[in-house]
C-alpha cells in the first residue's frame, strides 16, 4: 500500500508542504504526491528530495473544496492508497471531512507527531492540552500541524505525472486573489514579531519591522490591530485569524486575550513585552519584560545587531 499526500501548487511549494512529506515518509510505505494547481515542475520534482516517489498534478483544478476532493478521492483510487496526509491548513478543514465521507476512513486533525500504531496525538482545547486519537478504520487520514516536525531531505528529485482527477466543475468562482505580502508567510514562520495596540498607531510599527528584519522574522498583529486598519489582516495571529506555532513568537503590547492565545499558544518560546505586569499574557509567556515597547524593541533590535556584527 502507499501513502498518499495532498499538497496545493497554486503558491510556492513551502515548509508546510516539505513537512507533510517527510512524515509520510516516516510512515514507512511508498509516497506519492497529489497536487493542483500551475505549480513549477521543478519544483514539485524537488519533492522526491523529502520522500516522494512521484507527483501527480491536475493542473485544471483551482482552490474549489468540492474539486480537490474529488481530485484527492480519485487519486486514492488511481494509486490504491491506505492514508492521506494534508497540511492541517485552509484547505484541509475543508477537504479532508469530505474525503473522510467518501473514503469511510478515520480522520485526526491537527496531528503533532507520528502515529504510535492507530493512535495519533493532537492538540486539544485550543493547545492547553495533548489528546490520543485512535484510529478504528483500515483507511486513514491526517492532517498535520505545521512546524510539528522538521522536514528531512537526503533523497533525489522524482517524476512529475499530468492527472486528469475526474474533479468535474467548480462550485465557486474566484473573482479575485490577494497574496500576503513578505517573504515569510505566517504559517510557515520559525520567528515572528507581533504587537498590539500598545504601539499607539500604525506609523510606529517600523520598530517591529526592524527587529523582525534582523530575526529573519515575520511579522504579525492582534485583532484589533487588523480591525482597525493598522495592520493588513493576513497578519492577524489568533483563533480567529492564522494560527501559528513559531520556534520564538515576541509579543509587544498585546495583553493576552484568550482568542489570541489559541492561536499562538503552540509556540516554543514566547517572549512578552508589556507595561501592565498584570496582563495575562504574562501566564503563557516564558519570558516576560515588563517595560515599555517603545524603549525595548529598540534595545532588542541593538543587541540582534550587536550580536550577529560579532559572529
Amino acid at each position: 500500500m502507499s501513502t498518499l499526500v495532498y499538497i496545493n501548487a497554486n503558491n510556492r511549494i513551502g515548509k508546510a508542504s516539505l513537512e507533510v512529506v517527510s512524515y509520510a515518509k516516516k510512515l514507512g510505505n511508498e509516497v506519492i504526491v497529489v497536487a493542483n494547481g500551475n505549480g513549477d515542475d521543478a519544483a514539485l520534482a524537488s519533492l522526491g528530495e523529502y520522500g516522494a516517489s512521484k507527483v501527480m498534478i491536475d493542473r485544471s483544478v483551482g482552490n474549489d473544496p468540492q474539486q480537490i476532493t474529488r481530485l484527492v478521492s480519485s487519486a486514492v483510487e488511481a494509486v490504491g492508497a491506505d492514508t492521506v496526509i494534508f497540511s492541517h491548513d485552509l484547505t484541509a478543514k475543508a477537504v479532508a471531512p469530505r474525503l473522510s465521507v467518501r473514503m469511510k476512513a478515520g480522520l485526526v486533525s491537527g496531528a503533532v507527531a507520528l502515529p504510535e500504531g492507530d493512535t495519533v496525538k493532537v492538540n486539544v482545547f485550543s493547545g492547553k492540552a495533548f489528546g490520543h486519537v485512535k484510529i478504528n478504520t483500515e483507511k486513514k487520514i491526517i492532517s498535520l500541524l505545521p512546524n510539528s516536525i522538521q522536514p528531512e531531505n537526503g533523497g533525489s528529485a522524482c517524476s512529475v505525472e499530468d492527472f486528469e482527477g475526474n474533479a468535474g466543475d467548480a462550485a465557486i468562482k474566484v473573482l479575485d486573489t490577494k497574496k500576503p505580502e513578505g517573504d515569510i508567510p505566517l504559517p510557515e514562520a520559525e520567528l515572528v514579531v507581533s504587537a498590539g495596540r500598545g504601539l499607539k498607531g500604525p506609523e510606529n510599527w517600523g520598530m517591529v519591522e526592524e527587529l523582525a528584519a534582523e530575526l529573519g522574522a515575520a511579522t504579525a498583529c492582534s485583532r484589533p490591530v487588523a480591525d482597525i486598519g493598522w495592520r493588513p489582516h493576513h497578519e492577524h495571529v489568533g483563533q480567529t485569524g492564522v494560527a501559528i506555532r513559531p520556534n520564538l513568537y515576541i509579543a509587544a503590547g498585546i495583553s493576552g486575550a484568550i482568542q489570541h492565545l489559541a492561536g499562538v499558544n503552540g509556540s516554543k518560546v514566547i517572549v512578552v513585552i508589556n507595561t501592565d505586569s498584570e496582563a495575562p499574557f504574562f501566564k503563557a509567556a516564558d519570558y516576560g519584560i515588563v517595560g515599555d515597547a517603545f524603549e525595548v524593541l529598540p534595545r532588542l533590535t541593538a543587541a540582534v545587531k550587536k550580536f550577529k556584527s560579532s559572529n
